[in-house]
């Protein structure tokens, strides 16, 4: 007898619909799995068998055949257990069919058939809606996760007998209530605030204005200046995630089974730090089984790279593509697969290898030689990507034990918010939602100079050497400058504020 369930696999950061058919046929016991089924997909077997027996029902002793369809592409990961399970009982004549074209079915099974947690859930909800579903069939773990997309029912299972009573007509399952996106990062109190960092009021402001504008940002000072402190909170005065942005995060969160124990959505916007020590694909994504790497965790979010020299040049220059594209391509001989990485790159680094260069405190050991070498670690084009560079220099007593505390995270959050509304009404109908993202074309259009301004910009020029990138990316910082003071054209002090952010520029003439 032949049955089929409806489940779901995930291709890059979305989700497809597979049919789980199954055959028992006349023969000598046998279990075999086709579709392209990967090592844990195949693994099934002994987990549905024992699982099936265990939960009191009868386990056919003939030849079984599961078919995986699409039957070209590839599927991992254990949430096939539950719908192969359901086949065979229906084939079996165990549970009735009736209902299982109007529901999507996803879980793992333990021995004792009990329903696991799996990874991916949003996106296969997501999917399981737009085919038209009355419902999907989760384990109870993941119901916050699935509940909140709206249009669907969420079922919550623990056991496979509950699954089968449910498919058997029986109310033994109660959908799962829709949550809305919880109360956002500026309705929670902050764990981290910028009014804890004492002193350092220049590099404040170049992160409140890379925060504006979306604009990448290299810390360069010696050990201690509190490089890590700063970026740890710039998340804090990033605007608030939109629910669209909040979806996107989440999904990429749920295929890497990374979501939050309680489901539901990301409130905040990402900080991720990899240690140095990181592999290309580990930070740009891929593997046999490709997955999202850190840039893409990172989306909407900040990648902090602490000690930026130190990572392998091989890794850094992956970077590239994201930096520019704001997506990464992953290609493989059976797929190209596509994840959003667009993220706000904050990088630290010290001025030499032992830290000390320029500090008038303590005198640096490192031979010249030695200081060019550490500095060409990081590439030209991959700096030139970088907007804003700053120096941060190592905090004076006085800041230190002064009782006096900057601006709190939420009032530069919100002057941040607001500059962010500005560049929204003027991108409108356009990708683009910062400064930081614009075009030639875009430049062009919306970095109007004043004479004094243009005059400015061209010395500039010359005495940097900077290249087009350069150019572009302090016209970008002084559009965002421009903005914080509700200017619609860019005056010369909102660009001379802009080229004294391109401090590794004005270092290597």
């Amino acid at each position: 007898m032949l049955s089929k369930i409806l489940s779901s696999a995930i291709l890059g950061i979305d989700a497809y619909l597979v049919e789980v058919e199954v055959d028992i046929a006349r023969g000598l016991p046998a279990f075999s799995t086709v579709g392209l089924a990967e090592g844990a997909v195949k693994e099934s077997k002994d987990r549905v068998k024992a699982a099936v027996k265990n939960a009191g029902y009868f386990f056919p002793l003939d030849r079984i055949t599961v078919n995986l369809a699409p039957a070209d592409r590839r599927k991992e990961g254990s949430g096939f257990d539950l719908p192969i399970a359901l086949g065979i009982l229906a084939a079996a004549g165990s549970m009735s069919s009736d209902r299982s074209a109007d529901y999507l079915v996803t879980g793992e099974l333990s021995l004792d058939a009990r329903i696991k947690r799996v990874r991916g859930v949003l996106p296969i909800t997501i999917e399981a809606r737009s085919r038209g579903l009355k419902g999907i069939i989760v384990p109870r773990e993941n119901a916050p996760e699935a509940a909140v997309v709206r249009g669907i029912e969420v079922y919550g299972a623990e056991t496979l007998s509950e699954v089968v009573e449910f498919m058997n007509g029986r109310p033994v399952l109660e959908p799962a209530e829709h949550r809305a996106l919880e109360s956002s990062a500026g309705d929670q109190p902050l764990p981290l605030d910028f009014n804890e960092v004492k002193g350092q009021e220049q590099a404040k402001r170049a992160l409140e204005i890379a925060a504006a504008g979306g604009h990448n940002v290299i810390m360069v000072g010696p050990p201690g200046s509190g490089k890590t402190m700063l970026a740890k909170r710039i998340p804090t005065i990033l605007p608030t995630l939109s629910f669209e942005e909040s979806l996107e995060c989440s999904k990429i969160y749920s295929v890497t089974g990374l979501l939050p124990d309680g489901g539901g959505l990301v409130s905040r916007r990402p900080f991720r730090s990899p240690h140095h020590t990181i592999s290309d694909a580990g930070l740009i994504g891929g593997g046999v089984i490709p997955k999202p790497g850190e840039v893409s965790l990172a989306h909407h979010g900040v990648l902090f790279l602490d000690e930026l020299p130190e990572f392998k040049k091989n890794v850094l220059e992956v970077l590239r593509q994201p930096l520019e594209d704001g997506v990464v391509t992953i290609a493989r001989a059976s797929t190209s697969l596509t994840y959003p990485a667009r993220f706000m790159l904050v990088a630290a680094m010290n001025p030499c290898p032992c830290g000390y260069l320029g500090d008038p405190r303590h005198a640096c050991t490192c031979p010249s030689t030695a200081v060019d070498r550490y500095r060409s670690r990081i590439s030209g084009p991959l700096l030139d990507r970088i907007d804003i560079q700053i120096q941060v220099p190592a905090v004076r007593y006085q800041d230190l034990s002064s009782d006096t505390s900057g601006a709190p995270s939420a009032d530069i959050r919100s002057r941040v918010e607001s500059t962010r509304r500005m560049q929204r009404d003027r991108f409108t109908g356009l990708p683009v939602y910062c400064n930081a993202q614009m075009s030639s074309r875009l430049l062009q259009k919306c970095c109007g100079l004043e004479p004094s301004a243009r005059s400015l910009l061209e010395t500039a020029m010359e005495r940097l050497g900077l290249s087009a990138r350069g150019y572009a990316r302090i016209l970008k910082i002084a559009r965002t400058i421009a903005d914080m003071e509700a200017s619609e054209r860019i005056q010369a002090a909102h660009l001379a504020e802009a080229i004294q952010y391109r401090s590794l520029d004005r270092r290597s003439r």
